[in-house]
């Protein structure tokens, strides 16, 4: 037997049992069909060979909504496409469009169509075009589907084959062991033709969970997924899939038969098109989050899991270094972060569609600075988000900003630091290992959009707005406006930060001891010798070099440093406040 048919039975015998054989037949079918398309049906996907993953320093990401910038005269992903072509060009080399399919809720995150293109946005040939310029990342929301999808209709009339597709619980059932992210039911009552039943509805009533110890539902997302590869996607953003298997008395969040399921994925986009990037999303506590490299099996061979996941203690980690004046404790997280092997790489971002998340500062940050956290952002304008703890009790989960509001002020309240303050974020993002993602609203320094919250009445579109075309042009191109200064300052960090090989995904980083003022970034060696030294003063006063600790000191001492734009092009004493440096040596 093959080696990728053997590792696909052995997952699939761990999940389905003796219909493992059953389900690799039908499987192999799906891969025969893709296998199958005629040279010209692929000719305008972008192709990666090799099975190694294919980044470099030249990866920057963007992520936004299909019809975040609207024109009433174009289809808002031709919208995109020209803002992406005029205003960004090669400055990013992909671009994450949130779910651009049919929806009834949750902005896209509840999903009607699978292999549909929302009509509101374009069509297929708008993602070809985008994945002909970009390396495109979709989203496979495969943990929940709508309430208006045809395979609910189905369940209601009892027909296949979305009949057996959703999970019916007992209301009777103890599910208090069960991880929520959300404070609503966990179970919703549906009126079918043999009564009431009660589904499984992790995030919302109108998302309802999908049964994947059904290998139908499992085979189903195959073909979906397969199907985004032939319309030119190359990344591929597993939603949600924390949550994907239910197992009755437990916490149902991270069973094994769900690292099974993306250790299946992973082989199949190996196998059938080697290059695809699997990107997990599970915005939990760091160490769970890491735990979908599969970095436990190391000693057996290469991770088997995600190729990249996102790193979601970052943002409140940079919240909390920037708005309390000290980075002791995010040099403790960087410094524990573990070595990956070289196929394994961190997607790294400030802000993104949905909250901050808090969850990911368990372990990390005491929860009196977490709640002194969640207050000033809500002096900021910002709201917290909750989730339910199995004693009935609720928690805060996320919180509801723009990343250019919650840059507004440090703990002591507004200051006319914001903006500095705001760069400053952005150089430390662009500057840690792993590939750098910019939301929309980072890249437009967009405010707070309060009017957005009152008319969804969800608290996550305080950070959605969609931007008229004109409205935003305007902005950008008036040299008076912040959003043009912003603009034009976030464009030259990301064309330095591709010039510069020591931010390869791949290359060494390591965290200096300084004092608590100063963040001090080591990236490298490489090499031909050459290696990158990325300082920060995360707070509102100037910092002198004599005053930024022994290690730092020595390195300063040990290499012939010169500064590279695009601050300074020379390595002044004194770091004013929030200033970045992004130093370059050879030894």
């Amino acid at each position: 037997m093959p080696t990728f048919e053997k590792k696909v039975h052995g997952y699939l015998t761990h999940l389905y049992g003796p219909r493992a054989d059953e389900v690799l037949r039908r499987l192999g079918q799906h891969l025969d069909h893709f296998r199958s398309l005629s040279a010209s049906a692929l000719t305008d996907a972008p192709t990666h060979c090799g099975s190694a993953p294919t980044w470099s320093e030249k990866d920057q990401w963007l992520i936004c909504y299909g019809d975040s910038i609207i024109d009433t005269d174009s289809p808002p992903l031709a919208v995109l496409n020209d803002f992406l072509q005029t205003r960004l060009g090669d400055r990013i080399s992909g671009v994450h469009v949130l779910p651009f399919f049919p929806w009834s809720s949750d902005d896209g995150f509840s999903v009607i169509h699978y292999r549909e293109v929302n009509p509101e946005l374009g069509d297929w040939q708008h993602i070809q075009t985008l994945a002909q310029h970009y390396d495109v990342m979709a989203d496979l929301v495969l943990n929940h589907v709508s309430r208006e999808s045809l395979w609910f209709v189905d369940y209601l009339s009892g027909s296949l084959p979305g009949r057996d597709y959703f999970i019916e619980v007992d209301p009777e059932t103890d599910i208090s062991h069960v991880t929520r992210p959300r404070s609503s039911p966990l179970l919703v009552p549906v009126a079918t033709r043999r009564g009431t039943r009660h589904l499984w509805a992790t995030f919302s009533e109108d998302q309802l969970d999908l049964n994947f110890e059904n290998p139908d539902v499992l085979l189903e997302f195959v073909g979906i997924l397969l199907f985004y590869l032939q319309q030119g996607t190359r990344i591929i953003r597993l939603d949600a899939v924390a949550f994907l298997w239910k197992r009755l008395g437990t916490s149902c969040i991270h069973l094994p038969q769900t690292h099974t399921v993306v250790r299946l994925l992973r082989a199949v986009v190996d196998e059938i098109a080697p290059g695809t990037l699997l990107v997990t999303e599970t915005n939990v506590p760091h160490e769970e989050n890491i735990s979908y490299f599969g970095l436990e099996r190391l000693p057996e061979g290469p991770p088997d899991e995600a190729h990249m996941v996102y790193q979601f203690a970052l943002p409140p980690l940079l919240l909390h270094t920037l708005t309390r004046g000290e980075s002791e404790t995010l040099q403790a997280w960087l410094s524990s972060l573990p070595v990956l092997p070289y196929q394994c790489t961190y997607l790294n971002f400030t802000a993104s569609h949905d909250g901050i998340g808090v969850r990911p500062l368990e372990g990390l940050l005491p929860n009196h600075e977490r709640d002194a956290l969640l207050e000033l952002m809500h002096r900021f304008g910002g709201f917290v988000s909750m989730r339910s703890n199995p004693d009935g009790s609720d928690t805060p989960y996320e919180i509801n900003i723009t990343w250019f509001e919650a840059m507004r002020g440090t703990h002591r309240g507004p200051d006319p630091w914001q903006v500095a303050r705001f760069l400053c974020s952005q150089a430390i993002m662009l500057s840690l290992q792993g590939i750098p993602a910019l939301y929309i609203h980072t890249l437009t320094s967009t405010l707070n959009d309060v009017e957005g919250v009152e008319r969804s009445g969800r608290l996550r579109s305080i950070n959605r707005r969609r931007w008229q075309s004109s409205e935003l042009d305007l902005l950008l191109d008036n040299t008076t406006n912040p959003t043009h200064y912003i603009f034009q300052a976030l464009c030259r960090l990301l064309e330095q930060r591709q010039q510069e090989p020591c931010f390869h995904p791949s290359a060494a980083q390591r965290v200096l001891t300084s004092p608590p003022e100063l963040l001090a970034i080591e990236r490298g060696p490489l090499h031909s010798g050459r290696r990158l030294l990325a300082l920060y003063n995360v707070t509102d006063k100037p910092l002198c070099l004599s005053d930024m600790g022994e290690a730092v000191a020595q390195s300063l001492e040990q290499h012939n440093w010169q500064a590279i734009e695009p601050e300074s092009a020379h390595l002044e004493d004194t770091l004013s406040p929030y200033a970045a440096r992004w130093l370059i040596a050879f030894t």
